[in-house]
């Protein structure tokens, strides 16, 4: 059988078949594969999956490439050998344990370019690669390659493509800056490297103030746009992997696009592929967390039985998240989502807090922190998160429930027209969920435009058929006041929800 694979992977594989038992080093394998050009440990990792993807290996069992720790790696003579010599280490060498390394996208960030002609943006232009180094680096599914390689790299060559191969990187990250009396002009790039396509690109016009501050807003503003468009990059890449091929990465993957379609079966989807995921790959913590969530959004948006047990268990999937990485925001953020499905309302604040400590780009936890505040009636502190996760992430899978949830706080402020403002908009993103039509009738009951609250009521009733106070009180179990709860079930009733 013909297996197609990457010209570097068939040359990894021929030199580890011409020293078959026998260690190759990584210096050799730099100096064979790569010329001796200065190439990331990642760009290594990748080209052994790769070969071990052909080979019909893994990174678990290691029965044809053995990794050898702290050397190389070696071409075992047979399957048989393979499985004693895993029980004891070869002659001199010390063998690791199998083990795996779930792959994760490598992201290099160019030097941005001063495009000054008296060169006085050059500081600012070292400053905001480096600020933006740091911001993507905090995005912990990422790995995000050094100043220096990337710095040396840049100049020597202006070829791009040639700095991505020579860092093994999967993404680039380009950008300028101008100055023009007050105002700077930046302007931001995320390259795929595989194809050398633009996958996303803008632009921010700002008054020059403090060098300090004006570098760490575009920074902020550039890591979580492009974290969010990457995100949405690798699933699709996930989607195009052939299924007998799916590692825990790429089942994470599929999982979370099945998450962001927001219906029930996508919900039940998901959650099959997280377990999958984490039977592939029980250190990966990503798995835990968005199982954990996707469990409680069952519940609250799928009609799922609230059921004590299962909150239990989303707790625990939670805190196994962040044993494994308590340096992700993203972990601490589903755990203070269950943490509030389950009425632990400070806890759930404290955990969203510390998630914007860990990185303070991540829109989620932004929202998520919003959504907590507006419960216990903290609206302006709310209103200001919601705005915060908008605009660092204008594009985001989950950008309905940004307003939604926010349409939701300014109606239990008493702010009606605020609430059917964002819930409209909110209710016009394609994967929105019909609560988003939900939180609109009920402002518009308080507001007493009876043709549009019937219009919209209507609306709702189609979507989903049965829809009345009864059952939004009922799912509505997490709202902490029962104020807030009559609000919102005041104005249905006034919208013609039975």
């Amino acid at each position: 059988m013909v297996i197609p694979v990457e010209p570097r992977t068939f040359d990894l594989i021929a030199l580890l078949a011409r020293n078959i038992d026998r260690t190759v080093t990584k210096d050799e394998i730099f100096q064979t594969i790569w010329e001796g050009r200065v190439v990331s440990d990642a760009a290594l990792s990748s080209q052994v999956r790769s070969a071990r993807r052909a080979l019909g290996d893994d990174g678990l069992n290691q029965s044809i490439i053995a990794t050898v720790h702290g050397r190389g790696f070696r071409l075992r003579s047979n399957s048989e050998d393979a499985r004693s010599s895993a029980q004891r280490p070869a002659t001199g060498e010390s063998l690791s344990l199998p083990q795996t390394e779930t792959p994760r996208p490598t992201v290099a960030v160019l030097p941005c370019a001063n495009l000054d002609e008296d060169g006085r943006g050059a500081i600012l232009a070292q400053g905001l690669t480096e600020d933006l180094i740091n911001a993507l680096s905090k995005n912990r599914w990422l790995r995000v390659i050094t100043r220096s390689p990337t710095f040396a790299l840049s100049r020597a060559t202006d070829d791009i493509s040639e700095i991505a191969r020579k860092l093994g990187a999967d993404y680039l990250v380009t950008g300028s800056i101008r100055r023009a009396g007050s105002r700077v002009r930046t302007t931001m790039q995320a390259t795929d490297t595989r194809t050398m396509r633009c996958i996303w690109s803008e632009g921010f016009d700002r008054e020059m103030r403090d060098i300090f501050e004006l570098q760490e807003e575009i920074s902020g503003l550039v890591s979580s746009r492009i974290a969010t468009e990457l995100g949405i990059e690798e699933q699709k890449k996930a989607a195009r992997v052939p299924h007998t091929n799916l590692g825990a990465w790429e089942l994470y993957q599929l999982g979370s696009a099945e998450f962001y379609r927001f219906t029930p079966e996508s919900n039940r989807r998901c959650q099959e592929l997280m377990r999958q995921a984490i039977r592939e790959d029980p250190a990966f913590a990503d798995p835990h967390s968005r199982l954990a969530y996707a469990m409680i959004l069952e519940m609250v948006y799928f009609e799922a039985p609230i059921d004590a047990a299962r909150m239990d268990e989303a707790a625990r999937l939670a805190e196994q998240g962040v044993a494994l990485d308590d340096q992700d925001a993203n972990t601490f953020f589903s755990l203070g989502r269950v943490r509030l499905a389950r009425r632990e309302y400070n806890l759930a604040i404290d955990a969203l807090e510390h998630a914007i400590t860990l990185n303070p780009c991540h829109a989620l936890s932004h929202c998520g922190l919003g959504d907590s505040l507006a419960y216990e009636e903290c609206f302006d502190e709310a209103f200001s998160q919601f705005d915060h996760a908008i605009e660092l992430s204008p594009h985001d899978p989950f950008r309905w429930a940004f307003m939604s949830y926010r349409s939701l706080a300014h109606l239990f402020a008493g702010q009606f027209e605020d609430s059917a403002l964002w819930a409209r908009r909110a209710s016009q993103v394609p994967n929105a969920h019909y609560w988003a039509r939900a939180h609109l009738v009920s402002a518009l009951g308080h507001l007493g435009g009876a043709e549009q609250a019937s219009t919209d009521s209507n609306l709702l009733l189609k979507t989903r058929p049965g829809f009345s106070r009864d059952f939004a009180e009922e799912r509505l179990f997490f709202v902490k006041k029962r104020n807030q709860l009559e609000t919102f079930l005041e104005g249905l009733g006034r919208a013609g929800i039975p």
